[in-house]
């Protein structure tokens, strides 16, 4: 009896370290959203939620977050390892702290083209970006659409505009009222917002950046240079899940916001999906992002992108964009074949 119970004690000690062992071999990557857990969350939340970053060895957290700005800086400070920003913030963060020890680094394009508009109501006259000459708009300071304002402007001659700031939820709010005459914003997530105000989306003219010559990439994922140093299968494997779950939410955008509402149980899904969707046909299935390849950055375009945002954003320093992007952790091509075809 003595020697079953001894028995019985070492086959639970057994498994008990082995399952110990393998929670060790699992490398913990903090991720930092851009954005709260709305339906463009799918994107990380799904292959999460499916067991991707788990099978890849890989202990992920993602958290809500509350602009791409803070997200470069939070990667940088070392609080998160990882996260989802706008390139033209992490270009802007290099620029202007050249000396910081720790700066973020691209590793993999998400958004091909930037989802930044300007939106207006028909009402209001506005039709074409010539019509926003002398015209008051709105947008958080940190807006990332009217960071990048001045090269939409540039682009289209574009003089005169008087700037309202407001916090993040009174953006719609103000344009749907008359406070201001059109607003910069994600397309996602602007329009839905003011539907959800009353707007319908046949009363709002949208003037996406990308349509009207303004080039820039969007989001991308982003990682610490200790991380890439330090753990480089790590987010080889990262990114790899990633990509297998990109084909998940791609091809069934309503199960994918399940797993947001799973964080989020006061989401509505059904608007949720219908952004979701949003972000995929302007900014990842794009016609730039099937030329370019999912996942890819064109040399030149980035480097016209970095000169564009050192002269609207006014940095101290030039940026230099290769120290931004480093494509060497891309999965194969084969995994990064994504995108549906149009």
């Amino acid at each position: 009896m003595q020697q079953r119970i001894l028995i019985q004690t070492l086959a639970l000690a057994t498994s008990l370290l082995g399952a110990g062992m393998a929670a060790a071999q699992s490398t913990p990557i903090k991720f930092q959203l851009d954005w709260r857990f709305e339906g463009p969350a799918a994107l990380f939340l799904t292959p999460a939620a499916k067991g991707y970053f788990k099978d890849a060895k890989l202990d992920v957290t993602i958290d809500a977050g509350n602009g791409s700005g803070g997200t470069v800086t939070r990667v940088a400070s070392g609080a998160y390892d990882m996260g989802f920003a706008d390139t033209a913030a992490l270009m802007e963060f290099h620029a202007n702290n050249p000396d910081a020890p720790n700066k973020p680094v691209a590793v993999m394009m998400v958004y091909n083209d930037t989802p930044a508009s300007v939106m207006a109501l028909k009402k209001s006259g506005i039709k074409t970006p010539a019509d926003l000459n002398g015209k008051k708009l709105g947008a958080p300071v940190f807006d990332a659409g009217r960071r990048a304002f001045p090269i939409f402007a540039k682009a289209n001659n574009i003089n005169g505009v008087q700037w309202t700031a407001m916090d993040p939820p009174l953006r719609e709010t103000m344009l749907a009222r008359g406070d201001v005459d059109a607003i910069t914003g994600f397309t996602f997530t602007s329009l839905l917002n003011l539907e959800a105000r009353g707007v319908k989306a046949d009363e709002v003219v949208v003037l996406p950046y990308p349509a009207y010559g303004v080039k820039l990439y969007g989001n991308a994922i982003i990682a610490s240079p200790k991380l890439l140093k330090e753990n480089p299968a790590a987010v080889k494997a990262f990114l790899a899940a990633f990509a297998k779950g990109m084909k998940d939410v791609i091809a069934n955008p309503a199960a994918a916001v399940a797993d947001v509402k799973a964080r989020d149980g006061i989401i509505n899904a059904e608007l949720e999906t219908r952004r979701l969707q949003l972000a995929i046909d302007t900014a990842i299935n794009s016609a730039n992002a099937r030329a370019e390849g999912f996942g890819q950055a064109n040399g030149p375009r980035l480097a016209l992108m970095a000169s564009q945002v050192s002269d609207a954003f006014n940095t101290k320093t030039r940026i230099n964009p290769d120290t931004v992007w480093n494509p060497s952790f891309l999965p194969s091509k084969a995994e990064l074949n994504v995108l549906p075809k149009k």
